[in-house]
């Protein structure tokens, strides 16, 4: 079960060469790996199972990968439950998108001083709310929305990954206990500066839905516009980011993208749950803005 310097590993009867590591977050790794038979790349997503309560999340985490089947959500190759050193790992086999996520698509735009052009911002954005739409017509919620889950594969075509904050979608919350139970969980799983305002301050008599991933898909259209999310400065000046979001959100005056795409970020973005839109909504105005500017500037700076 070695990984290491061109190590081999075994997933479904299937053998894989380990190529480099690609990224690691608190309890998974992710590593580049190729098949010997095929000679394609993959991505091994490694996560650590410290209890009984870590493997059953990530056994959810292959069911949801396993529940869908549409070009936008992240498909598992295959998967696997390995025990090493006494601990268990499980072991998910993923496609490799060589063009990694939109934040670092953005971040190499940033670098070269321009802009991600709005004929552009509105195809991905069109097919990330197809991948989520399918998401909530299943009746779940993705939780996690945000740039870095995003990949890109080489003609841009966008794929929502890392389903592991998934569930479904309606939660009804009835009492203090509860709603402090969904709070802390949603501090856990939901990264602060995309995380729906009404998950900082959960109500005790309330219902949680599908619509916190709107506010994220408002975060990441900002993010694609202005290079940045509305409310990662904040983050990293350790403000209040629970505070910010209980505010409309500004969009700068040097924004050049069309006053469509403007409106359109801002009927995303509200604050109250309640009037904010659903996914079908979301997606016919991306439509209407394409079918009427399918020209629209081609780079800003």
């Amino acid at each position: 079960m070695c990984i290491c310097s061109r190590g081999s590993i075994t997933v479904e009867n299937k053998k894989y060469y380990f190529v480099q590591k690609l990224d690691e977050g608190g309890f998974s790794y992710v590593d580049l790996v190729e098949g010997v038979k095929d000679g394609h790349f993959y991505a091994l997503k490694r996560i650590l199972c410290h209890d009984r309560e870590g493997r059953q999340e990530a056994q959810t985490e292959i069911e949801m990968h396993q529940l869908f089947s549409h070009p936008n959500i992240l498909g598992l190759v295959a998967h696997t439950f390995v025990e090493r050193a006494g601990k268990t790992e499980a072991w998910l086999l993923l496609p490799y998108m060589s063009k990694g996520s939109v934040w670092s698509v953005l971040e190499k735009l940033r670098d070269k001083g321009t802009s991600m052009p709005e004929k552009k911002i509105l195809q991905i954005f069109h097919n990330i709310c197809a991948g989520l739409k399918a998401i909530h017509e299943r009746g779940y919620a993705h939780r996690d929305i945000k740039p870095t889950n995003v990949l890109l594969d080489e003609n841009d075509k966008p794929v929502l990954m890392d389903l592991g904050s998934m569930n479904r979608a309606r939660i009804e919350v009835r009492g203090s206990r509860e709603a402090m139970s969904v709070q802390d969980w949603a501090a856990q799983r939901c990264t602060i500066s995309y995380r729906a305002p009404e998950l900082f301050n959960v109500e005790s008599h309330c219902i949680i839905d599908e619509r916190t991933d709107i506010w994220s898909l408002g975060c990441v259209l900002y993010c694609m516009m202005m290079q940045e999310g509305p409310y990662d400065l904040i983050f990293q000046k350790g403000d209040s980011v629970a505070l910010a979001v209980q505010n409309p959100v500004t969009i700068p005056q040097s924004c050049r993208y069309s006053e469509g795409l403007k409106v359109l970020l801002s009927s995303i973005m509200v604050t109250n749950p309640q009037e904010r839109p659903n996914i079908s909504w979301v997606l016919d105005q991306v439509q209407d803005l394409q079918s009427r500017s399918p020209n629209t500037q081609t780079n800003m700076v």
